[in-house]
């Protein structure tokens, strides 16, 4: 089964693959409306031979929806609706574990810049693998 990690942003879209076991940052994706970025993602999906899609709730920190949220709700139906099996995983502070990783390791902040929605869909995806495999 393949699995792809996403991030969803207001203008981009993080993307992280597995197979399974790990998971691995692939790109970001830049977009202006949702329509655009679902044609995009639907190219990425055909190509890798996806499996299941692994969508990031961003959930403020006292477990409640917010607008963030509800965009990735929103987000989630539109691709159901195109027949792509989604489910939903807890993101809180993952964006903050890829901004700290990426200064761990020295990066600019421009590389950090270019590389935290895609670093950050691959914790969101790691952090499902790893629900899974317990």
């Amino acid at each position: 089964m393949k699995y792809l990690g996403l991030d969803l942003g207001t203008k981009t879209l993080g993307l992280a693959i597995s197979n399974g076991m790990i998971a691995t940052s692939l790109k970001t994706i830049r977009y202006d409306n949702l329509s655009q970025l679902v044609k995009e993602l639907e190219k990425v999906i055909a190509e890798e031979k996806i499996d299941l899609l692994v969508l990031g709730l961003p959930k403020n920190m006292n477990n409640t929806i917010g607008p963030r949220a509800e965009a990735a709700i929103e987000f989630k139906e539109m691709l159901e609706k195109l027949n792509y099996q989604v489910v939903l995983q807890d993101e809180r502070l993952s964006t903050v574990a890829a901004h700290n990783y990426m200064i761990e390791a020295d990066l600019s902040r421009k590389k950090r810049k270019e590389k935290v929605d895609s670093l950050a869909a691959t914790i969101i995806l790691q952090a499902y693998l790893d629900q899974k495999g317990k």
